[in-house]
């Protein structure tokens, strides 16, 4: 199994957490050999992890896909936690992974993939990593008050009275799939079950904090990183993904996606993001489907 707890950060103590709602995380085991740690983004749920880790299970992978401290309830219980809490909680559930296969990766979008990278950071053992959609900035082709905005919202948003105000993504929600884009209107619960619709400002805070941090310690992280992005992402510019890319110290590969907005673990290319990921962590290629009989084709 991977050796865990030779290097800073990777103390087995851990400070616990209680979530605050139902615990939506799944783990599904593969071969043993190499596992993923799913992490989902802020205000969003495991599910949501789901489609790309179907890919990533048919080519071996063993899954681990927890919720992160703070999620599964409220607005309010979720400004209860930092950046570093969510940190913790997936620091948790990579020693728990760690302890069951040979080899550690991490993927996670947006949020969720700046807390992959920190923990690449912490524990230089993690064999790579993939960042989806990362966001340094909310600069996306739909994001112009946000944009315009971005330096006096970084500087009041952790205001008490400012923090707990809250915002909806503007349609179309990091879709491009119309029949997704419907459902994260009417039907959010239906399509991730425990995310939160809208985003307080004081989570927004915390996640420029992080992004911030993540760039800091990025030239320490030599572990492959690849980083998917929407060329039309709608929330944050492609110059994101090679913003980062710059930061790191390890190698790196961007890969811009043409059919997907933001979401692009979910959207129309979800497929493509987990055969990305899962070559780029070193599975085989997926067998091809078993050819039917003649006899069965004409029974």
């Amino acid at each position: 199994m991977n050796a865990i707890g030779n290097t800073p950060g990777s103390s087995l103590e851990r400070r616990p957490y209680k979530l605050p709602g139902k615990d939506r995380s799944f783990r599904i085991r593969g071969d043993g050999k190499k596992g993923v740690l799913l992490i989902h983004g802020l205000t969003g749920a495991p599910s949501e992890m789901k489609s790309v880790g179907r890919v990533l299970h048919r080519r071996g992978f063993s899954l681990h896909a927890p919720m992160l401290a703070g999620h599964g309830g409220t607005e309010a219980d979720l400004l209860k936690t930092g950046w570093r809490d969510w940190v913790d909680s997936a620091k948790q559930a990579y020693l728990e992974l760690a302890r069951e296969v040979d080899e550690v990766y991490v993927a996670g979008i947006c949020a969720g993939g700046a807390i992959g990278l920190e923990l690449c950071a912490a524990f230089p053992e993690i064999k790579g990593a993939a960042a989806y959609s990362m966001l340094f900035e909310y600069d996306g082709w739909n994001m112009p008050k946000i944009t315009l905005g971005a330096p006096v919202i970084q500087a009041v948003a952790n205001l008490p009275g400012l923090r707990s105000l809250s915002f909806t993504q503007p349609h179309p929600y990091g879709f491009k799939d119309e029949r997704l884009r419907g459902l994260a209107e009417n039907a959010l619960e239906s399509l991730i079950p425990g995310a939160l619709a809208r985003m307080p400002l004081g989570c927004m805070h915390q996640l420029y904090k992080m992004a911030k941090h993540v760039e800091q310690v990025a030239p320490t992280i030599k572990a492959p990183v690849l980083i998917v992005h929407a060329a039309e992402d709608d929330m944050a510019n492609p110059r994101n993904a090679y913003r980062l890319s710059a930061a790191l110290g390890g190698p790196s590969e961007v890969v811009l996606l043409e059919d997907s907005y933001h979401m692009v673990h979910v959207d129309r290319e979800h497929v493509r993001t987990g055969e990305l990921t899962a070559s780029f962590f070193g599975a085989p290629l997926a067998a091809a489907p078993a050819a039917r009989s003649v006899a069965a084709v004409n029974a």
